[in-house]
Parts: C-alpha cells; structure tokens; sequence
C-alpha cells in the first residue's frame, strides 16, 4: 500500500492535469467583430461563401471565426498564412454549416505540412503520396494537411476534389465513435441502410469504371462517404444531375440545398496600388494582398 502522503500526491496530480485538459478544450466564442482583412479573404478563395447570403455570410464569418478561436493551426516546415487559415477554417465549416451549435470534439489542431508526405509524416523521400489525414493513436485529435493540396481545393474549378473537406467528413463520420462511411449522429435511422446499400451500389459502380465518381471512392465505404461529399460540396448541381438519390441523401446528411446555390468567388479586379478594399487605408499589395504580392 502507497503511504497516505503518496496517495495525496498522485490524487493532486491527476486532478490538475483534468483541469489543466478541461481548460483546453474549454469552447470559446467569438467576442470581436469579424477582421475585414478575413472576409476579403473569404470572398476571393471561397467560393461557398461568396454564394450566400448577406445572412448566411454573417453566419460562417461568426463559425470561421469561432474555429479558429478552438482550434490551433500550427505550419510544419511552413509559414502558415490568414489564406491558409481561412481555407482550412472554411474546410471545416462548410460540412457542418447546416449545424449551427456542432462543433469537432475530436479535434484540437492541424498540422499545415508544406507539401504531400508519407506514412511516416516525412515531407521528403520516397511514397509521398498522402495529402491529408485525420490522426490516430498517439496522434488523435490531429488532423494533417498538405498545402499545397489546401489551396488546390480551392483553387481548381470543376475537379469534385477538395482535400480538406475530404479529412472533416472523416471528423464527422469518426464522432459516433468509428469511421466506417455512416455517420450515425447526422444520419437518421431510416436512412441507414439505403445509404449503405446505395454506397455499395455505387462502389461497384467505380470499380467497373462505369462511374464519374472518382476511383478513390471505390476503395472502402469509409473513402466512398468522403469523396462523394466532396462532390456535393465542389459540384452540387452535376451530383444532383447524375446521382439524385446520392445528391437526395446527402441532403438529409448535410441538411444542407446545394444545388440550389451558386458557388463563385468573387471577380473583382485589384490593382497592387489600390486601396484595400478592407478598408484599412493602405496599399492592397501592404495589406489584403500581401498574401499575393
């Protein structure tokens, strides 16, 4: 038996790492007005928001803003700039926008890495395939991107691929407690089966090659689940065209009308000398722009 001072000790110990966890993960909320310089970052490379309305927008600065409060974005071998913290921000809104009060539990930072790495999280050498990925083990409550793959996601029109929307669809298919391609918390339970009999349906689809869903989705249900939700968030109206009863479902998922909204940036045209239109008074190219010039 440990002496009662031991006993103590340990006691004490483990009660101030609880509260030191808890104070963590303690939620915050936004308390200041949403930064200028963030939304002209947000009309120009997102175009899910750029298509909302004035309402709407109001909604997902406040969302963006409380997701980057509570959750820490840290560059490795990388400088990690306001654009890539807006995209990957966005990333994580975008899914859950149809949930005002959902928040990821199983989250509490993203690795920015500069480039694709491998299995082993090197940035150099051989089998540097992977561009994102949602930690396990000693890594939970992780999330690992690649920015070269972040700003692709955004940049590349008509591609169906957004790599970090792809690795927060792992989030929310991983909070009922396993990821396996059915999201239980946001997937009613009539809904259960079809959605599973449809995701195989449509895996023996793109493993005949008789599919525009891309091949990764053919390689489990869990991969199915996050590359068709790429889909609906990148070309909702070519989704609802060619698959309706997966545009039908991930509706329900998602709670969320994607075909009924245009997705743009915006096409306003800023010289490097002109004023930001942040309203900050500066040069775009000192300011705003900074992140182009």
């Amino acid at each position: 038996m440990l002496p009662t001072i031991s006993i103590l000790v340990i006691f004490t110990a483990v009660i101030l790492i609880i509260r030191r966890e808890q104070g963590k993960h303690k939620h915050k909320i936004p308390k200041e007005p949403f930064p200028k310089k963030w939304r002209f970052l947000l009309e120009h490379n997102i175009p899910f928001y750029a298509g909302l309305s004035q309402a709407d927008k109001d909604r997902f600065e406040y969302k963006v803003h409380e997701f980057l409060l509570n959750y820490r974005i840290t560059g490795i071998q990388t400088e990690v700039t306001d654009e890539d913290r807006i995209m990957i921000a966005s990333s994580g809104v975008i899914p859950i926008f149809g949930f005002p009060d959902w928040w990821y539990t199983n989250l509490y930072e993203v690795l920015l890495y500069p480039g694709h790495f491998n299995l082993d999280f090197e940035t150099e050498g051989e089998n540097r395939n992977i561009m994102g990925m949602v930690g396990t083990g000693y890594m939970n409550g992780k999330m690992i991107l690649s920015k070269t793959a972040l700003h692709a996601g955004f940049d590349i029109n008509n591609d169906k691929k957004n790599t970090a929307i792809h690795e927060f669809v792992h989030l929310i298919d991983k909070a009922d407690g396993s990821i396996d391609g059915v999201p239980a918390l946001l997937l009613d339970k009539p809904y259960a089966i079809p959605w599973i009999q449809l995701i195989d349906e449509k895996i023996k689809e793109i493993r005949e090659d008789d599919s525009d869903i891309r091949p990764y989705g053919g390689t489990s249900r869990i991969e199915f689940f996050a590359v068709i939700s790429e889909y609906f968030f990148e070309r909702p109206k070519l989704l609802a065209k060619k698959h309706p009863e997966l545009y039908a479902i991930l509706e329900e998922v998602f709670d969320q009308d994607m075909d009924g909204r245009v997705l743009k940036k915006s096409k306003t045209e800023i010289g490097r000398n002109d004023p930001c239109p942040c309203g900050s008074g500066e040069k775009f190219k000192h300011c705003c722009g900074g992140v182009h010039f």
